[in-house]
Formats: structure tokens, C-alpha cells, sequence
């Protein structure tokens, strides 16, 4: 069964906020501490013949080429038998913690010191089975929530006030807001657990209760009219997916928009203000830099002045400004494309190699130079195209479907041609298609089609269905045209072409 949860303010007490904020220090001293422990034997996992063969044998398994006789399944088993030996499990990390916990019983409650080690699990799953690369200590100010595991003990929710450990906090609630009242006054919501937040906003700390509920969330109407709010239909979406840009099509609607175009461009504040930063930090700590500039190796201890302070508050705040309004804006435009179909095709995207610079150095024909090998670190920063997707999979979960993620290598939605079903590769500056249709060469933008290639996919995910291509084509080109006319004479990405 899904989860949705409710973020609410707690109306606090300044001593309240010392001691809530002296929790959240105890809880990343936890982690830290549970890391020293859990590293050791970790280290001494990996240095056995047997680890390092269970991994090369993973690896050979997930480029093609296994080993006779030799299985993921019993890889697994094995693998399983080793944590067992040098105790690496969720439940042995709860035994670890628990001493730890004990020390700190008045402020932490043993169920939230055992979701801190259920959070150190899951960042050593990552390491062991998918692309993590090692287990970082959290710094001060990093570690800004906790959680419980349940309503009736640790953080805990009774008549609109927070109960934990001594502490008794009224929050926040808006019950003119249909939506919040719901939740909290119909018995069919039930409480699952409950998790404080810590946000730093225009330089003050504000505490937050995070309410998560059993279930899928309940129906938005419009107060005025009473209608449902965003409501969704069945229908098929093809969604092509850039770094900057997003395409889609449906029977009803064909668009191509910028992803999160009302975020501020606030880089070259954020740029200035961190040249002061850097500036302020060598001028207190002229023991940690080489004489050619950069930061010796090793351990070293870091002064902060108050005006450095002072800067990374305000650099906080405009990264806390520009995440908000994009996190808001991919909401909206997922909202808006499940009223046009809940079934989503999605091209695979691999963001990481796209933020990797270009391992080959060119030269520029036109100006004789050597080109940039920077590519879309910068773009995937500002955007962030796999949150949407994230989103728009979280919102499909709550009906009992999910996001269809096609595969890119053989479908090549880009390079197709659906007329004489033949493959062309393109440069990524060429924005258009050139297609004979009807005894005639047409012109259409390159990611409105490549949307409605993928719109009509195959149940394998992996070939178009040229029967639907043929059939929905002229709809296609009729919304198609009307999004160009649309897009003309704005001021658009270099990326839409128009």
C-alpha cells in the first residue's frame, strides 16, 4: 500500500528550539558514530578473496559475459552469508545503535535512534548492490530530520500537538484548507508515522512536522465550483524527455515546453557570493593552501568567520528559493499531463553520463580553438529532468501504475522514421524532420515527434507499432502545427528550434 504525508509548521518556543535543535546534532552524532562502527567490518568484508570474487562476477554478469555454472541467485546467497558473518545487516545495525541510544534516552527514543540506522542501511545497500561509491559522515547542519516508526511511540501526533520525549508542540493545522481537514479529520486516514524537519530559511532554523499517512491521498476540488481538481483520464502520453526541454503528446494535447521556466537565474549571485566565501576561508585558514593556491591534503581544521557565515546563509537561501519553485512547477506539469493519460511512455535516461565532461579534446572548425568539454552538468542542475520523472511516477503509484520507461538503444525514437520505417542519425543541432507525406516533403520539430513515436509503443517497450504511427498521424500533424504557431515569436531555448 502507498504512503502521502502532509508537511505542517510547529508553533515553537525558543527553548523549544534549542532542544529540537540539539536532537537533530545528537542524531547526526549517532550516524557518525554508527559509520566508525559499521566501517570496520565493512573494510574487512571487501578485503576477502570471496567479496572480491562475488563482485567481479556481478560485474561480468551485467556486461554479458557470466561465468558457466555461476548465477546472480547464488551470488546473492553468498553474498548474504558474508554480511551474516561480519554482521552488516539492517537488524545488526539496530543492535549497534542501541548502545549509542542509550546514552542520549532523554532526547532520542529508541525507535527514532533505529530509523537512523535503518537510514545507514540503506546508504550501504546502495554501496554493496547498485551505484554508490562510499558512505559519507554527515557535517553540521546536514543531518535535518527524524523520523519515528509508528504513531504510538517516539514522535508522535495526539489532538494537534507533537509529543516526544517531554516536548509538547502544537502544530499548525489550516482547517479552512479542504484538503489538510480531510486528512486529519476523517477516521479512514490513518497515521503511519511521523518525521521532523529542520529547514534553514532566510537564515533562521524552522521546524516542521512531516504527517505520513496509510493510503493514497484524497481528491482536491475547486472551492469555487466544486469540481475535481486535475482529475485523470485514461489515455496514452508520449513524453520526450531533455535536459532543458520536455515534449509530449496525447490525443488531446501535443506540447513542448522549458522544464521549470520560472525558476530564477540566480547563478551569477550564487557565483559572486561564493568568491567572497572562498576569499574569507583562505584569509582565516592561510595554514590549509599550498603556495600555488590549493587546499593541502589530509586532515585540517577550518576557521569560519562570521561574515563567512553570513554568505553561506544567503547562498543557502537562494539554492532553497530556486528548488522550491522547481519542485512546485514539476507538481504542476505532472498534475497537468495525468488529465491527459495515465499511461506514460518515458525514453531511459542516463543523467550521469550526460554530466560527465567529453573525454575527447576537439577543435572548433570556424574559430581554430579548442571546444568546451563540458556537456550538461550545468542544464541537469538547474532543471532537474529525473525529479519529474520521479514525480510523475510517485503520482501514477497512487493508481496502481508507474512511469514506462523505454528502451532508448533499440527504439532510437530520434533517428526513426515511421513513413519508410527506416533509422537516419541526426546531429543534436538538427531541431527538424523532413518526411514525405502524402506526395510531399513536410517538416516537423524533432522532439514533438519523437513524443508521438514513442506515444505509440509496442507492450515490449522496445519497437513503435507502425499500424497506431500511420493511423494517428494526421491528428498528430494538425496539433503539431498549431503548438509551432503557438511557439513563434517567443523567446524560446536554442534547443526547440523555433
Amino acid at each position: 500500500m502507498s504512503n502521502f504525508c502532509i508537511t505542517i509548521p510547529l508553533k515553537t518556543e525558543t527553548y523549544q528550539e534549542h532542544i529540537l535543535e540539539k536532537r537533530f546534532e545528537i542524531g547526526r552524532k549517532i550516524y557518525n558514530s554508527l559509520i566508525v562502527i559499521t566501517q570496520k567490518r565493512y573494510r574487512e568484508m571487501t578485503k576477502t578473496k570471496e567479496y572480491k570474487y562475488i563482485m567481479k562476477q556481478y560485474k561480468r554478469i551485467h556486461e554479458g559475459h557470466p561465468k558457466a555454472g555461476v548465477t546472480k541467485k547464488d551470488l546473492a546467497n553468498r553474498l548474504k552469508e558474508m554480511q551474516r558473518e561480519y554482521r552488516l545487516s539492517e537488524y545488526d545495525f539496530h543492535k549497534d545503535v542501541k548502545e549509542l541510544q542509550h546514552c542520549f534516552r532523554e532526547n532520542i527514543d529508541s525507535n527514532t535512534s533505529q530509523k537512523i540506522a535503518t537510514n545507514l542501511w540503506k546508504a550501504y545497500s546502495k554501496v554493496m548492490f547498485s551505484d554508490g561509491k562510499e558512505i559519507h559522515f554527515k557535517k553540521y547542519g546536514e543531518f535535518t530530520s527524524l523520523e519515528g516508526k509508528s504513531n504510538t511511540s517516539g514522535i508522535r501526533l495526539v489532538n494537534e500537538t507533537l509529543i516526544w520525549n517531554g516536548l509538547i508542540i502544537p502544530v499548525i493545522i489550516n482547517h479552512s484548507n479542504s484538503y489538510e481537514n480531510e486528512c486529519f479529520q476523517n477516521p479512514h486516514y490513518k497515521i503511519c508515522y511521523n518525521r521532523t524537519l529542520q529547514k534553514e530559511i532566510r537564515g533562521k532554523y524552522k521546524y516542521y512536522l512531516q504527517v505520513v499517512f496509510k493510503g493514497t491521498p484524497p481528491v482536491k476540488y475547486n472551492p469555487t465550483t466544486g469540481e475535481v481538481k486535475n482529475p485523470k483520464r485514461d489515455g496514452v502520453v508520449g513524453i520526450d524527455l531533455g535536459t532543458q526541454t520536455i515534449a509530449y503528446c496525447s490525443n488531446k494535447e501535443v506540447g513542448l515546453i522549458e522544464l521549470a521556466d520560472k525558476v530564477p537565474n540566480l547563478e551569477k549571485k550564487k557565483r559572486i557570493i561564493s568568491r567572497k566565501m572562498d576569499r574569507s576561508r583562505r584569509a582565516m585558514n592561510p595554514n590549509n593552501y599550498n603556495e600555488d593556491g590549493t587546499t593541502k591534503t589530509g586532515a585540517r581544521k577550518w576557521k569560519n568567520s562570521n561574515r563567512y557565515l553570513r554568505l553561506r546563509s544567503e547562498l543557502r537561501e537562494l539554492s532553497r528559493k530556486q528548488a522550491a519553485i522547481r519542485k512546485l512547477q514539476h507538481e504542476t506539469l505532472a498534475n497537468h499531463l495525468l488529465t491527459l493519460g495515465t499511461t506514460i511512455y518515458v525514453e531511459t535516461m542516463h543523467y550521469k553520463g550526460l554530466q560527465k565532461r567529453a573525454k575527447k579534446t576537439t577543435v572548433n572548425e570556424k574559430t581554430g580553438k579548442f571546444n568546451r568539454k563540458k556537456r550538461f552538468g550545468k542544464s541537469l542542475g538547474e532543471k532537474a529532468p529525473a525529479m519529474f520523472v520521479e514525480i510523475l511516477n510517485r503520482k501514477l503509484n497512487y493508481i496502481d501504475k508507474e512511469v514506462l520507461k523505454v528502451n532508448n538503444y533499440t527504439t532510437k525514437a530520434s533517428q526513426y522514421n515511421h513513413v519508410n520505417q527506416t533509422y537516419k542519425k541526426k546531429k543534436l543541432s538538427q531541431r527538424w524532420n523532413k518526411i514525405e507525406h502524402n506526395n510531399e516533403v513536410i517538416i516537423v520539430q524533432r522532439d514533438l515527434y519523437s513524443s508521438y513515436l514513442l506515444m505509440n509503443m509496442n507492450e515490449d517497450l522496445k519497437t513503435m507499432n507502425q499500424e497506431k504511427c500511420e493511423m494517428n498521424f494526421e491528428r498528430f500533424l494538425i496539433k503539431h502545427n498549431q503548438e509551432v504557431e503557438r511557439l513563434k515569436g517567443k523567446k524560446n531555448l536554442s534547443s526547440i528550434g523555433i
